[in-house]
């Protein structure tokens, strides 16, 4: 039979011979179901456009359940309104895949379309911070820069210690990777089209380097260290990765991760610090 056969040949009671086609749309939708399971979730999008039948298909809540993480069902259960059977799986990826915040609105989760993994930002907000409360020392500044709109900038201090922590129930089993968001200098405007920072008030961070801390109730434990030195522009410091595995959230105490930064070396004071947010992102 030639690979350009394009149909199949059906004898009638006539004896005549004619051929039978059978296009896209006569697929069964159970049958396209089962294709589009073995797509990532933008491909099962485009297929969806193609008619009725891989429209139907690419809505199959077990298409779509295999793209989900392990943990979907206790995150749509904290994230999302109603129960993860009551929604459809398809909804549960798609909502799941918008920013959604929790904890008050000073941290965020969002899942990378692509790849279904769990993405988390976290504002200084959610943070202990030494001082954060004494406009001597810090200034809480409103800025389009930063998803949550607003950033800490710190003046001056001579003591600079920065705490926080988070559940590790929000993430599937993984690794992933912590930073610090953080800039020297303070973001005043843009001037024909670039962005414009003042530095006056940065002084002391290439004294002594920034510690950088991280651990996990499981006894992980990283610690790295780094001078802060490039200037007037947002950059991602590296604190450390850690592992998430099936058992870290089965356990009957809440796991958690801890991390922190700190410079407290009171010989020097340092300033002209802004302060966004935390990232964790899978690798």
């Amino acid at each position: 039979m030639g690979a350009g056969f394009s149909g199949f040949v059906a004898e009638g009671s006539g004896g005549d011979q004619t051929p039978w086609k059978q296009g896209l749309g006569e697929m069964p939708e159970s049958c396209v179901a089962l294709v589009l399971a073995h797509l990532d979730p933008p491909q099962i999008c485009k297929m969806a456009l193609v008619n009725r039948a891989f429209r139907l298909a690419s809505s199959a809540d077990f298409v779509w359940e295999s793209k989900l993480p392990e943990n979907y069902r206790s995150l749509a259960q904290m994230l999302l309104d109603g129960s993860p059977d009551q929604l459809a799986k398809k909804d549960i990826y798609a909502r799941l895949c918008r920013p959604n915040r929790f904890d008050g609105g000073t941290k965020e989760l969002w899942m990378d379309k692509t790849s279904g993994r769990i993405c988390v930002s976290i504002s200084w907000k959610a943070l202990k911070i030494t001082g954060i409360d004494d406009r001597r020392y810090w200034n809480h500044i409103p800025t389009y820069e930063s998803r949550f709109h607003t950033i800490a900038y710190l003046q001056q201090i001579w003591w600079l210690e920065v705490d926080g922590s988070l559940d590790l129930d929000y993430f599937p089993s993984g690794t992933y990777s912590l930073f610090f968001r953080l800039q020297l200098g303070r973001t005043t405007g843009k001037w024909l089209g670039r962005r414009v920072c003042n530095l006056d008030q940065v002084h002391g961070w290439d004294i002594k380097p920034v510690r950088f801390q991280l651990s996990t109730s499981q006894g992980h434990h990283t610690m790295s260290q780094c001078y802060l030195i490039q200037q007037g522009e947002w950059l991602l410091y590296h604190v450390g990765d850690f592992s998430v595995t099936s058992s870290s959230s089965s356990s009957n105490s809440a796991a958690t991760i801890k991390f922190s930064m700190m410079q407290i070396d009171c010989t020097h004071t340092k300033g002209g610090l802004c302060l966004d947010s935390v990232l964790i992102l899978p690798q």
